[in-house]
């Protein structure tokens, strides 16, 4: 009896317990995994398992899967910012408008009607209608709007002596990810041997003038000149976005120097007193604004309204190095960066997902870089400067390398909801890294221990059999005088990209 009694309690326990594990899951992969029984556990997020990397498992393409897309992912919404500006024409007013939620049934097509301003009720990315962009007018408070602060005026700037900061972006060690640190409010994306760091934007060097402006100006104009659409283009449906980096970036340079540049809005003419130059803006393009008075880089990436991805569909680019604008042109993020080493991989998710959610107020920064004989800013396909990275050429001197630094901003343009590169070419010579502490015991571990398909993407061979013994003396020097330690491990430095007493430097080669 008592035997009986106790099979029906152990039948009734394994009855009770095997309904619990049916029934929850949790349970049931806890008690799995402690018999051995691993499963892959669910994941909230996107980004494929390691294991099926496509170094691991390389599928059929009828079988491979699509990439995630995010037509109805949107940053955002900026529309709170009217409600202080001001308002032309009839309707609504700028406090009503926004406290009204944007309609995002209609949305701003990037590639299909020719002029985006006759969809007066279609609405961007950031949940601004046409109409309303119309309203706002020549230039807006982008500042309100955007939610980054115009730069402080740099009063003591002169263009004939300003040199570029001492940009040296060499990181050592490196991780294949891309993560948000929101403790310290900042997106950091690190490439193996790369070099690659993206931080907070400094609104006060947004766009960075030196003493090469006028002579840069000058040879993006012959370039544009030579080459047309290949360094600069507008596809149909860009022209709001256009038009406001243009307001933008005026806004800027009469912010930062108010000594050079004037903007007369009532005649909508744009001074510029080192250039001794005036633009009319209402009879110039925006790129062509743009190309006439900054010496920088823009690529301005729209949004699709149907999958939420990102296409390159307009821009001004001529410091580019083997590539050029024409061929890139109308293409999406991941296919702009199919070059680079293992960019989809282990990069195209996570990039495609964080241009979905970008805010308009969280603008980032980067510089990436390379070593380059003389200074080549544009150098297209079969360009014969390409030649001199075929060999190491045992005349070249010391002199003649440069660290050429492109040193990169991403931000998104609060009204058109697009998102903007732009970059600039800064070319250093190596010598200057002599005095420089830690430098060249850094450029030495990336040039020695990099992994070999990013150096190969980097083309800094060319240059390494005059730069690395070059930075062997300088690395000696440095720890005779006491500017290192003896045993120092490379590693990032704490005031990357720059270096320890760069402001010193950078000072007195000013003459401040």
């Amino acid at each position: 009896m008592y035997s009986i009694l106790l099979f029906a309690v152990g039948l009734a326990f394994l009855t009770s317990s095997f309904t619990l594990l049916v029934l929850n899951r949790k349970r049931r992969d806890v008690f799995l995994d402690r018999l051995h029984f691993r499963r892959r556990r669910a994941t909230g997020s996107l980004t494929p398992p390691r294991s099926f990397s496509p170094e691991k498992l390389r599928l059929p393409p009828t079988t491979e899967p699509s990439a995630p897309e995010y037509g109805d992912v949107f940053p955002p919404c900026r529309r709170h910012a009217l409600a202080g500006l001001q308002l032309n024409g009839a309707g609504k007013s700028a406090k009503e408008l926004s406290e009204q939620p944007p309609d995002y049934s209609k949305r701003v097509p990037n590639t299909e009607v020719a002029n985006t301003y006759e969809l007066a009720d279609h609405v961007t990315a950031t949940g601004f209608t046409v109409q309303e962009i119309k309203r706002l007018g020549y230039f807006p408070d982008y500042a309100a709007l955007s939610g980054i602060p115009l730069p402080n005026a740099y009063k003591e700037f002169d263009i004939a002596k300003a040199k570029p900061r001492p940009y040296r972006p060499f990181r050592w060690a490196y991780h294949q990810t891309m993560c948000t640190c929101k403790a310290l409010m900042r997106i950091c994306v690190c490439v193996a041997d790369c070099g690659i760091a993206l931080t907070k934007l400094d609104s006060d060097w947004w766009l960075e003038l030196e003493h090469t402006y006028a002579d840069r100006v000058k040879q993006r104009e012959q370039l544009f000149e030579v080459y047309g659409p290949m360094v600069l283009q507008a596809l149909p449906g860009s022209d709001i976005a256009t038009k406001e980096l243009m307001e933008m970036c005026l806004q800027f340079l009469c912010a930062r120097y108010p000594h050079y540049f004037h903007l007369d809005t009532a005649s909508m003419l744009f001074h510029n007193k080192i250039l001794q130059t005036q633009t009319d803006l209402r009879a110039t393009e925006p790129l062509h604004v743009l190309l006439h008075n900054i010496p920088e880089d823009f690529a301005i990436m729209l949004r699709d309204p149907e999958t939420g991805l990102y296409r390159f569909r307009a821009g001004m680019i001529c410091s580019s190095l083997g590539w050029n604008l024409g061929s890139k042109i109308g293409l999406k993020l991941h296919e702009i960066h199919q070059p680079v080493p293992n960019y989809r991989e282990k990069m195209q998710f996570s990039m495609d997902r964080y241009f979905a959610k970008m805010p308009a107020d969280k603008a980032i920064q980067r510089g990436s870089w390379g070593l380059e004989i003389d200074e080549p800013l544009f150098m297209p396909p079969d360009d014969p400067h390409e030649k001199l990275r075929e060999t190491q050429d045992p005349a070249h001197t010391l002199e003649r390398c440069h660290l050429r630094v492109d040193w990169q901003t991403l931000r998104r343009l609060p009204l058109s909801g697009t998102i903007v590169f732009n970059f600039k070419a800064v070319f250093t010579p190596v010598t200057e890294f002599r005095d420089e502490p830690y430098i060249p015991s850094l450029l030495l571990k990336v040039l020695r221990e990099g992994k070999k398909e990013l150096m190969e993407y980097k083309s800094t061979w060319h240059t390494e059999h005059v730069v690395i013994p070059a930075m062997e003396v300088y690395e000696r020097e440095q720890v005779a005088k006491g500017l290192i330690e003896d045993d120092w491990e490379p590693h990032t430095l704490e005031e990357s990209p720059f270096f320890p007493g760069w402001e010193e430097k950078w000072h007195r080669e000013q003459g401040l």
